[in-house]
């Protein structure tokens, strides 16, 4: 593989109005993959920033871990969008940018004065990318709900169909993927458009709903349904975890072909003839009874990893259920450079590790990840280089605190 020593999106601007993750991770795969990534905040920052676990930052400022792991490479301007001037500056830096993009509630921004049309106005070619809980460009029920990515997931329908009983719902412990979900998709509308704007030199809406991300990465939810499946019943197949020497591991069998390897595999030959086992309804109806201990008791005599090892070689699909420890030191992480080490601002040795791009081009230099911006750490400097403003003028804007 030869590594070129350009980026596929060198050259292209992102305007990123955004706060907490759906975009923040959608601006930071496009500034690893080249962008130039200008994040306007608030005064008071982003709301990731105030998120918890959290570390300080030079001035003594809390900085959390949502904003930490989403903002790799960016540069930081405070603005005050309430104000009318704040508007005004924005206004005037987007034809500049090749992507204006912003993850308010659906609507906020078209009531401050700059939604797509009040962009498009002062720039046709500009890419214009919302992403919200439910979409800008469809009436829905949902318009006026927040959301973050748990509410979406529910909504999804995969929380319902993997709870049991009378038991209530498990959110997702980390509740990203309706946030990650939502933040690919709008990376792909944003390079559909850039490709788009090649052709036509016209600008575009990007609207990315976070619920309708969700659909798409909860397929199995709906398809599963419509084909008569009910209750979470996912179909007859083994996708189930098992016991090793030293935790667990998640087998899935879903082929006959891989039913009879199996079989080979822990010494149970006579699987293959057994009429019990003859069909895929079988194998789940017999699963605890008969596969289970068999299939445990092989294992036993493995750790985890040693068992999924044997399983893959033998052409079976298995996996170790990985604690969080045992992620960070995987080999696989570390031979992929899948985390990336932040040193910490306030005396604690212990980097903060973020994930590192999944995405490998084999003609593209590789991302140089730089920190996350501090607070308005570039709010002058990207001022005076976009708008030419000046000492005086800078100075008067932050006398009328309509940018820090």
């Amino acid at each position: 593989m030869t590594q070129g020593g350009t980026r596929p999106l060198d050259g292209i601007r992102v305007l990123a109005l955004e706060q907490m993750q759906a975009l923040p991770y959608a601006t930071q795969l496009l500034a690893r993959l080249g962008a130039e990534v200008v994040k306007v905040e608030p005064p008071s920052g982003d709301s990731g920033r105030g998120s918890l676990p959290a570390m300080t930052d030079p001035e003594g400022r809390r900085v959390g871990a949502t904003f930490l792991r989403n903002n790799l490479g960016k540069s930081s301007v405070c603005i005050d969008l309430k104000n009318p001037r704040g508007r005004e500056l924005v206004l005037e830096m987007a034809p500049r940018f090749d992507v204006i993009a912003e993850n308010s509630k659906a609507g906020a921004m078209a009531r401050l004065g700059l939604g797509y049309s009040d962009i498009a106005a002062v720039h046709p070619a500009g890419i214009y990318v919302s992403v919200s809980g439910f979409g800008n460009t469809v009436p829905t029920p949902y318009g006026d709900w927040p959301a973050f990515a748990p509410i979406v997931e529910a909504m999804s329908g995969i929380y319902e169909m993997k709870r049991t009983g009378d038991e209530p719902p498990r959110p997702a412990p980390v509740g990203a993927l309706g946030d990650i979900g939502a933040a690919l998709f709008a990376t792909i509308g944003i390079l559909a458009a850039l490709r788009h704007r090649e052709t036509t030199g016209r600008g575009q809406y990007v609207d990315i709903a976070m619920f309708d991300a969700m659909i798409a990465m909860t397929d199995v939810v709906t398809n599963f349904w419509s084909m008569g499946l009910r209750d979470g019943d996912v179909g007859p197949l083994i996708m189930h975890g098992f016991r090793a020497k030293d935790g667990w591991f998640v087998l899935q069998v879903a082929r006959e072909q891989h039913f009879a390897k199996l079989a080979d595999l822990i010494g149970r030959p006579e699987w293959k003839d057994d009429p019990r086992l003859a069909t895929r309804q079988g194998w789940v109806e017999n699963l605890e009874t008969l596969l289970r201990p068999a299939i445990e008791d092989w294992a036993a005599g493995f750790g985890k990893v040693e068992a999924c090892d044997r399983l893959g070689r033998a052409g079976i699909a298995a996996g170790p259920c990985l604690s969080d420890a045992e992620v960070v030191a995987d080999p696989h992480v570390k031979a992929r450079n899948m985390l990336v080490e932040l040193p910490r601002t306030d005396g604690v040795e212990q980097p903060v590790l973020i994930p590192g791009n999944p995405v490998r081009l084999s003609d593209a230099a590789p991302a140089a990840d730089g920190r996350p911006p501090w607070l308005g750490e570039h709010t002058d400097l990207v001022l005076e280089r976009e708008l030419g403003l000046g000492p005086a003028e800078l100075a008067e804007l932050h006398a009328g605190k309509i940018i820090s």
